[in-house]
Formats: C-alpha cells, sequence, structure tokens
C-alpha cells in the first residue's frame, strides 16, 4: 500500500478551485446550506466526479453519492466523504478537505489503473454544519435513522425558509430513498480543528471515536421594568441572572476538567432596549465530554446550579434539550487500516478523540467506520483564517487512500 500515489499538486489545486466559491475578503468561505453558493460548490463537485468516470445520484434529502464502479457490484460500497457546506465566516477545508481527498483517490485510482473489488462511494452529506438550517448533520441523520425525513424538510432557518422548499429551488432534492443506500464501511478525512497535532508536530491523527455532546436553550424570564425609577432590589433582570448562569455553565466544565468542554454560543435578549430592564434571555449552551459518566456528571451539574440561580433570583428557567449524540466508538478494523498506513509510510501519528460532531458520528451507528486528522494551522477552525499545510492534506490523502484499499480489496 505505501507504493500507491496520490497526487498533492492536483489535490490543492481542487481545493484552491472550490474555494473561489463564497470566498470571503478575509480569506475564508462562507457556502450556507441550500443556498445559490452551495448549488455552484455541488454543481462543480458532481462535474469533477462524472470527469472522473463516477456515476452521481442524489437522495431525497440531497446527499450526493458518486460512484467508482468495483469488480463485485454486489458488494455494499466503500464509502469516503464529508460536506461542502460552510459556517458564516467558515474556512477553506472544514468538511472540503474530506469531500476533495476522496476525489484525489479516485482520481489516483484511476491513473494508476487500481480496481477494487468493492465499489467505491464519495458522499456529500447535506446540512452538516447547521448554520443555516439546525441541528446539524442532518442528511447523515436522515441517513442513518438518526431524524425522520418529514421532519427534516420542514425545518426552516431564521428567515422561515424551509429546507425541502430550497433543496427542490437549487435542483438537489433528489429521489432517491434516503435509507437505501448500502454502505459497507465508511471513512472521512478532516482537519483536527483543533490545535493538539500541530503543537505536538505530528502529522496525522489516529482518530478513535467522538466525544459525546449535549445542547440544550435555555429561556429565563423575569420581568421588564424602567431601567431608572426601578430599585436594584426590587429587579427581577433576566440578563443579569443569566449572565450568572452563563459563568456556571463555563466553571462546570472547568471543575470537571480534563477534556470538557462547556460553550454559549447564542444569546437573544428581549426587548433589546437600552434603558429596559431585560425581561427574558434566550441563550444556547453546549457540554462536551469523551467520558459519558463525566457527561451525565455535567448535565446533572448544569440542571441543578442554573434551577438554584433561577430560584435565587426569583426568575423562571425553561431549560431544553435541543440535541445529543452519545461518546461514539469507531470500528477497530477501519482505525487499524489507518493506523498501518501511517506506520507503513513513515508519518508521525497518535491517536486523537475528535472534539468536534461530523457525519462520520451518525454514520458509525450503522456503518463500520473512521476517521483520519491532519493538522491545522494554530487549531483554528470555523474561522476565515483557517489553514493547512499542503503536504499535510496530501499525506492525509494518501493514507485515506490506504486504508479505502485495504478495506475495498
Amino acid at each position: 500500500m505505501s507504493d500507491l500515489r496520490i497526487d498533492g499538486d492536483r489535490l490543492w489545486r481542487t481545493l484552491m478551485d472550490l474555494a473561489t466559491i463564497g470566498a470571503t475578503p478575509k480569506g475564508g468561505l462562507c457556502r450556507l446550506a441550500l443556498t445559490d453558493l452551495d448549488k455552484e460548490g455541488r454543481d462543480l463537485f458532481v462535474r469533477w466526479c462524472e470527469e472522473a468516470g463516477c456515476t452521481v445520484t442524489v437522495d431525497e434529502v440531497g446527499n450526493i453519492f458518486a460512484r467508482r464502479p468495483g469488480r463485485n457490484p454486489d458488494r455494499p460500497a466503500v464509502c469516503m466523504g464529508s460536506h461542502l457546506d460552510t459556517q458564516p465566516t467558515g474556512g477553506r477545508f472544514d468538511g472540503i478537505y474530506g469531500v476533495l481527498a476522496g476525489l484525489e483517490v479516485i482520481r489516483s485510482f484511476n491513473d494508476q489503473g487500481i480496481e477494487t473489488d468493492a465499489p467505491i462511494d464519495l458522499i456529500v452529506w447535506t446540512n452538516e454544519e447547521g448554520a443555516r438550517f439546525s441541528p446539524p448533520m442532518l442528511g447523515s441523520g436522515v441517513a442513518m435513522g438518526v431524524f425522520t425525513l418529514d421532519h427534516v424538510l420542514d425545518i426552516r432557518d431564521t428567515d422561515g425558509v424551509r429546507l425541502g422548499d430550497e433543496l427542490a429551488r437549487i435542483g438537489y432534492k433528489g429521489e432517491v430513498p434516503v435509507t437505501g443506500h448500502a454502505m459497507g464501511a465508511y471513512f472521512e478525512a478532516h482537519i483536527e480543528q483543533g490545535p493538539v497535532l500541530e503543537a505536538e508536530d505530528v502529522e496525522i491523527g489516529v482518530v478513535t471515536g467522538a466525544q459525546g455532546q449535549r445542547w440544550y436553550e435555555a429561556t429565563v424570564t423575569g420581568r421588564e421594568s424602567h431601567a431608572g425609577p426601578t430599585p436594584m432590589r426590587l429587579r427581577r433582570d433576566a440578563l443579569a441572572g443569566a449572565a450568572v448562569m452563563m459563568e456556571a455553565v463555563e466553571a462546570i466544565a472547568l471543575e470537571v476538567g480534563g477534556d470538557a468542554c462547556s460553550t454559549i454560543g447564542r444569546v437573544q435578549v428581549h426587548p433589546d432596549s437600552r434603558n429596559v430592564i431585560p425581561g427574558r434571555v434566550w441563550f444556547t449552551i453546549d457540554l462536551r465530554n469523551p467520558d459519558p459518566d463525566a457527561l451525565a456528571r455535567m448535565d446533572a451539574m448544569l440542571r441543578e446550579r442554573l434551577a438554584a440561580i433561577a430560584d435565587k433570583r426569583d426568575l423562571t428557567l425553561e431549560l431544553t434539550d435541543f440535541w445529543a449524540f452519545p461518546t461514539t466508538p469507531f470500528a477497530p478494523e477501519l482505525v487499524g487500516h489507518v493506523r498501518r498506513s501511517v506506520e507503513r509510510r513513515g508519518l508521525s501519528h497518535r491517536d486523537i478523540v475528535s472534539g468536534a460532531g461530523h457525519d462520520a458520528v451518525y454514520v458509525a451507528r450503522k456503518v463500520p467506520t473512521a476517521m483520519i486528522f491532519i493538522p491545522c494551522e494554530n487549531g483554528l477552525s470555523h474561522n476565515e483564517a483557517e489553514n493547512i499545510k499542503p503536504e499535510h492534506a496530501a499525506s492525509g490523502c494518501a493514507v485515506l487512500a490506504d486504508a479505502v484499499l485495504a478495506t475495498a480489496g
């Protein structure tokens, strides 16, 4: 397998070509799911796949499948994939690298006349980021039975635009049944989105699994009143109470320690007037931990502490579970293929647990799955300054090619 060659220069050119669609002045991307720019990116990807000899199909939620045939069409496909949609101020590589590394694997197999026993599928999953339609990972979630198709098609963005309508508008409301695609294995190459690999000068992260996540929406209700005549002692200030709760959210992760993370990502204040004491505050909470017991403990701490703050301040708290997935181990056999590749190629590597959610997490519920990480500059992702080195992109792609070939036969 170490003799298998990929064209790193071609991979980089392809990455840069796709990065022109939705490019931002600061060097990043804004290509939100199911916008005209997303359609343009999808169309270019489809054209590249067809030029590489693949047959392209689209399912009912807009997931794209590009198939390179194998000697045995009855075998379920060995799959690669990720996503093409971005955050509003996203980078050029998050998700996109995994898709185009998969394309380079197919192109390199073509160049070297490599046949595989199993078919190879390259997948673009719909709305992984969740930036426009929430929650994230909707395309893979429907495909793996986490969400129903009807539910996802009816999700609306902040402007009230329906996901299903946008799929149809951009021409990616396919007819292939969304749960009917046979997958024998799944590999996803990705930038790390964190600083560990770069800090340790490691070329490849062998991903053994993904940490668990729990998302919540909190609504804190007090009473609006005038900012001048209302004495401090008689106020029911929803924002002041919510601020204390936000401090508690941060403190939970610091107290649990290890790889625990807690984040407040969105805040809305009502009535949002300069001289009115806020009567209602809505905010999001994101808790993460690779240890399921520790994540459960964080959940219990969150509920107890926020309720106590609300009670002390005479506020009403509504804490809603919005989205969650458990700690997810990846398939040892496929992880082994990745590890053997980096060893044969003499690449520096370490085992790592994914701190972010990926389509691979949902796919792993039903299909043997593995991931490959490459370093990103300063650990930055979901940021226009997101960057990687071309040589790391090539190394990760070569490992992906080895692992796919070892699995597909």
